[in-house]
């Protein structure tokens, strides 16, 4: 039950961080800063993914407050796909391919390089 409260109570926190950077940078080009809060969790999810691997004595609970909670409720997928949806319902084909593109390469590289980096921080 513990598990479940503290996915409950990250994701509200990170859903909420979410949703204030989209509130302070609405726009014309509100999927980039989607964009940036992807990118931004992928490379925490990973630094902190590293850094967990290694220090094995810290909670369960902690790295689901944190990684699944957290930053899963900051990052979002769902968001990503109905952003990238919109842009081609726009006709908007460049942008979209440029943004999911990006998205999808751009997120994959910051994971690693947060594994890379917590793995160096850790020797």
């Amino acid at each position: 039950m513990i598990n479940i409260l503290m996915v409950f109570i990250g994701g509200g926190i990170g859903a909420t961080l979410r949703h204030l950077c989209n509130y302070f940078f609405m726009g014309s080009l509100s999927y980039w800063i989607t964009f940036l809060i992807n990118i931004l969790g992928s490379l925490l999810i990973g630094l902190l993914s590293g850094f967990f691997l290694n220090y094995t004595n810290i909670p369960s609970e902690v790295k689901l407050l944190i990684v699944t909670g957290l930053l899963g409720g900051f990052t979002t997928f769902s968001t990503f796909q109905l952003e990238l949806i919109t842009l081609i319902q726009e006709g908007n084909y460049k942008n979209a391919l440029i943004y999911g593109m990006l998205s999808l390469v751009v997120g994959l590289l910051a994971v690693t390089l947060g594994v890379i980096q917590a793995y160096y921080i850790m020797k």
